[in-house]
């Protein structure tokens, strides 16, 4: 018998592509899972495809892309007729564009939302319905840490990620008012960690988008998604920072506010290198940002 922890488990991860959904999806079928791939860049998710079953996992590649209901709904017909059932789904698929508010396109802010917030929605919601029907299921919602403490020039993010915040507390208050204990749903609030997430997002600073640091080894969210799976909790915050100033911002949010405003304007505005504006992955994938980690460690 396999000592393997996730055998005969159905994982539907979106942004599968790279970064934290690419790690996770190695992870999983690692532990014998069956995954289910979905991200817009299909040529990437046939390599992984192959990369999960080589790990010695079952795997099915389904090109989505979030912000479409009809391509999430097919994602969530595709993993049940493939493998029978879906055991844990993990929204993962992300977007941002940084910049001043209004200096950014409002179709870029729109797609923001369209692919954090409503691509959130549109899992959770097919999710559910699959769970529901199945009478168990695991929901894990990634959000991030400025879903909580709000962070400057990243506004459709944090409005899109305190959505997600505030969805996944909402549908556990539905599972614990209808006594449903077989049905979980876990949010994930990462701090700054090193995946090609700034690579592909938007900027509109004349300068190049860079993680806020300290940044950290995603490797602590794949594991993180993993321990959900097999352990599921309400909110598990990722990274030291992740934790203290979430921790901080219960106590004292107008301090903490202030110092996450000062340290993302140094960041962003005064540190990072110049570039040009581009809207990056947000309405076509890009070629390049096709690993877990995005080489901002080196």
């Amino acid at each position: 018998m396999s000592n393997r922890q996730c055998v005969d488990k159905v994982v539907v991860i979106t942004g599968a592509s790279s970064g934290f959904g690419k790690g996770s999806a190695i992870k999983f079928a690692g532990e014998g899972a069956s995954v289910v791939l979905a991200a817009r860049r299909e040529h990437l998710l046939d390599e992984l495809k192959r990369e999960c079953e080589n790990a010695g996992g079952r795997a099915l590649a389904v090109p989505v892309d979030v912000t479409r209901e009809d391509d999430v709904r097919q994602l969530a017909q595709s993993a049940v007729s493939q493998f029978g059932r879906i055991d844990v789904w993990v929204n993962n698929a992300g977007a941002g564009a940084v910049g001043i508010f209004e200096e950014v396109p409002l179709e870029d802010h729109i797609r923001v939302i369209q692919t954090d917030l409503i691509g959130t929605l549109y899992g959770s919601y097919f999710a559910m319905n699959q769970f529901r029907r199945q009478g168990a299921g695991i929901l894990i919602n990634v959000a991030s840490v400025i879903g909580k403490v709000p962070s400057p020039y990243f506004s459709s993010y944090a409005a899109a990620k305190h959505g997600v915040v505030g969805l996944s507390a909402s549908l556990r208050q539905e599972l614990e008012q209808g006594k449903v204990d077989t049905i979980h749903v876990c949010t994930l609030t990462p701090s700054s960690f090193d995946t090609p997430f700034f690579e592909h997002a938007g900027q509109y600073t004349g300068r190049q988008a860079k993680p806020i640091p300290p940044t950290e080894d995603p490797q602590k969210v794949v594991d993180a998604i993993f321990d959900l799976a097999l352990n599921p909790k309400d909110d598990v915050a990722v990274g030291g920072a992740a934790k203290v100033s979430t921790l901080a911002h219960h106590l004292f949010p107008g301090l903490i506010e202030s110092m996450m405003a000062k340290r993302t304007h140094k960041t962003q505005m005064e540190e990072a290198e110049p570039s040009e504006v581009t809207s990056g992955s947000l309405h076509e994938p890009m070629e390049t940002g096709t690993g877990v980690r995005g080489g901002w460690k080196r």
